[in-house]
Formats: C-alpha cells, structure tokens, sequence
C-alpha cells in the first residue's frame, strides 16, 4: 500500500510541473517561438528516452520481445482510436474528432487530456510493479516534459484571450488527468501482476503515438525544425542519463 500511494502522489506531484511550465506566461507573453520548439522537441526526446529505457527494456526483460511489441501496438492503436473520435482542439492544426459543439477552450483541453492520460498510466504501471526506483525515474521524466508543455499550454491560451491567471488554471487542469491514469496503472497491475508487461508496453506505445503523432509535428511546424531536432537529442541524452542512474 506504500509504494501505491507513493506512486499516486508521483503521479500528481509529476502532474502539477506542466502549471509550473505555464508559469512564465504570468509576466510575459512574448516568447519565441523559436526557443517553444526547442523545449517541445526536448520533451518529445525525454518521452522518447522514457518509453524505451524505463519502459520497453524492462518490459522485454520481463516477459520477451513478443508480448511487448503486441503491447505497444495496442497502446497505439487504442490513442490512435482516442485522437480520431474524441472531439479536441489543437491551435495549430485546428479541430479534430468527431464535430462539437463544446467550447473551443474546453475542446483544447480534451486534446492536452488525451496526450497526458498515457504519461500517468505510464507513471502508475511502473510504480505498480513493486520497483519504486523504476517509478521515480518515469515520474521525473514525465515532470521534465511537461513543463515545457504546460507552457505551450498556456502561450496558446493567452493569445486567445484568455487571462494569464485563467491560462495557468487550464494548464494545470491539464496535467492532473495524469494521477487518474496513474491510479487506473497501480490499480490494474497491483491486483493483476501478471499484467505488468503488458501494462507498461501499453503505456509505452501510447506515449510513443504521441510524440510521433503530435508532439515531432507540433515542434517542426513553424520553421525551426533543427532547433527542434537538437531538443529532443538532449531531452533523450539526458534521459538515458537519468535512467542508468536511477535505475
């Protein structure tokens, strides 16, 4: 029951970082997007280092290449099914899902919920386990990334209109859908253990969908590609670093 509530508290304490990256927007809106890239690229490289090193290698050592390639296909598929139905907004590439009547502000936010519910799944799953070590290293991994997303969170939502107080509250909002799908992680494989493998190769192939699908996109789309791409080499270096660290 420890490590349970340890990793539930990871899961929110990892959750809270993305309103401590929408921050800065409460003295200054005229951020680059330039130096937004970089910091979106080096979550994506973090996530990156994630989902292979703190999730995919202790999966197969676990139960085999075979079971965890068909899990992380299924978490793909199942954020792949998410991201075509569910209604949400992006600013950049505008409305996706099924059509909404639902404010264009709440419908951003579904499409920040639906990219961070696979970061605590990711988070719960490995503190589920039993291996408290392992779960910190995923939970301070996700807390690095989403900082630099809680600001991309907010930057889009004061350019909007919206206040800086109300853009940092819907920040924050966003990242603490994350101790739900950490809860829904340690609830499943702690009552389940044999599940384990399967639950954290699902977890990795979500947040693998994720970056490939919106977060390598997102950062390459106004111009400042490289700047992006040397992001997500040091998010991944670093990661890796932390990883064999901690672990």
């Amino acid at each position: 029951m420890e490590t349970i509530w340890f990793g539930l508290l990871a899961s929110v304490i990892a959750g809270l970082a993305t309103g401590a990256g929408a921050l800065p927007v409460l003295f200054t809106r005229r951020i680059s997007d330039k130096l937004l890239d970089a910091l979106l690229g080096f979550s994506a490289g973090v996530m990156l280092a994630a989902a292979s090193f703190s999730l995919i290698m202790p999966a197969i050592n676990l139960s085999g290449p075979v079971i965890v390639a068909v899990g992380v296909v299924l978490g793909a598929l199942v954020l792949h099914l998410v991201d075509r139905f569910v209604p949400h907004f992006h600013p950049a590439s505008g409305m996706e899902g099924v059509p909404s009547r639902l404010p264009r502000v709440w419908l951003f936010v579904l499409a920040i919920t639906i990219h961070n519910f696979p970061e605590g799944l990711a988070v719960g799953v490995s503190f589920g386990g039993g291996d408290v070590a392992a779960g910190l290293v995923v939970a301070m991994a996700i807390g690095l990334q989403n900082m630099p997303e809680g600001l991309a969170v907010a930057l889009p939502l004061v350019r909007e209109g919206y206040s800086r107080r109300k853009s940092v509250l819907y920040g924050t909002l966003t990242g603490l859908v994350e101790p739900l799908g950490g809860l829904l992680g340690l609830a499943l494989v702690s009552v389940f253990l044999p599940i384990l493998p399967w639950g954290i190769a699902f977890a990795a192939g979500a947040m693998l969908f994720v970056v490939s699908d919106e977060m390598i996109p997102e950062s390459h789309r106004k111009g400042f590609e490289r700047e992006a791409t040397f992001g997500l080499i040091s998010g991944f270096v670093l990661m890796m670093f932390l990883d064999c660290m901690f672990v």
